[in-house]
């Protein structure tokens, strides 16, 4: 039974499950720990594996630790993987050993490690790719750039794609801002980015389209989001990970139909399972793919599973089995706000013990609507805890998204961390974007 609330939006279904299964989460960096608690929450029993000892205790009152994943395979119904990084070896050495997994597989984990690789597989898909040069040292790239002034786009591929904020967008049409930052990175960072691009920087909407495989196919609807990476508001400042993430689900549309469609083959010989994710640029000429999430996005997964009706434990272990599970989504949009704390998006561990760590969540009224990241909970409490200062996503959902924004920052009133900090401004794009995407086609249905 669904229900309305002021809103208009669809109440969020209650777990009703068959019965209860037992989920092994298998993380390297502890960024899926929510996901899991609310599983443990619809009924099912969780036990969580972190790698890093940095993220150990994320998580830590919330879900029941383990320090070794693999003694507890046998004791598994479904294990998730939240990684690529070399996540997918695992995930297809357990599938073909007869377990049912979420994750996977070398391939899908080089789509989105190797972006030389990705932009190969989706141009022999026969899907339009930006031109780009790849590199092992800087100093070729500053000649590049010298010889080919212009406006790039420098990605590094790897490990190092995992630090967002080596990411730099060109300004300058004569490339001298992308060359001054090649040379601050030979000098900083040359044994920690072993391979990067140079892409070719377009104008455009940046806008990602998303969907869960089932080994065989795409199920629907599709997730249709927008990042919004920087810093502060306005779209200044340095890069991060993401500052929060605005959505809507939507039937196969022109975007989906011209990119990720085509890979549905290529992704059912490897039988992949789990979300994918493909982030582009588009304009009145064409779309242009930028790169793979071959896994669950963060914070998108948190803001996806606040809009979806359909119970995220039961949906998982269907997805796993290779069904076709049947997935109710809330109309409208939703969106999510990263709530952080010092040092972010910087790494300064003296900064983060003096200003952040152990720092107490202080709710007013309810927690709805409010997924943790690196969060333990002590004696009741919400306690900020890792070293990144990440805390928290804090999500809304309205028939419009000016009803998803207003709820969403209503909810943030009723928080409280010391020192922390959000982009206000999230959400706000979509008024400028959605006319040209319309405009162009992209988001209708067919």
């Amino acid at each position: 039974m669904q229900s309305k609330n002021s809103n208009g939006n669809e109440e969020k279904i209650p777990a009703q499950t068959k019965k209860p299964k037992k989920f092994l989460f298998v993380t390297l960096d502890s960024l899926i720990a929510d996901i899991a608690w609310r599983i443990i929450r619809e009924g099912h029993e969780v036990k969580y594996y972190i790698k890093s000892d940095e993220d150990k205790e994320v998580g830590l009152g919330f879900i029941e630790m383990v320090d070794d994943w693999e003694k507890w395979v046998e004791w598994a119904d479904v294990i998730v993987f939240d990684d690529v990084l070399g996540q997918g070896e695992k995930a297809k050495r357990l599938r073909e050993a007869g377990k049912l997994v979420v994750g996977g597989s070398p391939y899908t984990d080089k789509l989105e490690d190797d972006r030389d690789f990705g932009q190969e597989e989706l141009k022999k898909a026969g899907i339009n790719i930006l031109p780009y040069e790849a590199f092992t040292n800087f100093e070729d790239a500053i000649q590049y750039v010298r010889n080919s002034p212009g406006k790039y786009v420098i990605k590094p591929c790897g490990e190092a794609a995992n630090m967002k904020g080596l990411l730099y967008i060109g300004e300058e049409d004569d490339g001298r801002d992308v060359i001054q930052v090649l040379n601050d990175y030979n000098n900083a960072w040359a044994s920690k980015i072993p391979s990067f691009q140079l892409q070719k920087r377009i104008k455009g909407v940046e806008i990602a389209v998303g969907a869960f495989f089932n080994g065989k196919e795409f199920i629907y609807p599709i997730n249709v989001n927008f990042e919004h990476k920087k810093l502060f508001p306005g779209n200044l400042g340095p890069s991060t990970g993401e500052m929060g993430t605005s959505m809507f689900w939507s039937g196969p549309n022109k975007l989906f139909n011209q990119t990720l469609k085509k890979m549905e083959h290529k992704l059912a010989e490897e039988g992949y399972i789990g979300y994918i994710d493909l982030n582009c640029i588009v304009n009145n000429y064409g779309i242009y793919p930028l790169e793979f999430t071959s896994r669950f996005g963060y914070p998108c997964v948190f803001i996806q599973e606040e809009g979806m009706l359909t119970p995220i434990g039961d949906f998982l272990y269907e997805l796993a089995e290779g069904k076709k599970p049947q997935l109710k989504v809330r109309s409208g949009f939703q969106l999510g706000i990263r709530i952080v704390v010092p040092p972010f998006p910087f790494t300064d561990n003296e900064t983060f013990n003096v200003k952040s760590k152990d720092s107490v969540i202080s709710f007013k009224k309810s927690k709805d609507g409010v997924h943790f990241e690196d969060v333990k909970l002590v004696n009741g409490e919400w306690v900020v805890t890792g070293n990144s200062g990440v805390v928290l996503v804090v999500c809304g959902c309205g028939q419009t998204m000016k009803q998803a924004q207003a709820q969403a920052y209503q909810r943030i009133k009723n928080l409280s961390i010391p020192h922390m900090y959000y982009r206000d401004d999230i959400g706000d794009r979509w008024y400028d974007d959605s006319d040209k995407l319309h405009t162009w086609g992209y988001l209708r249905e067919s």
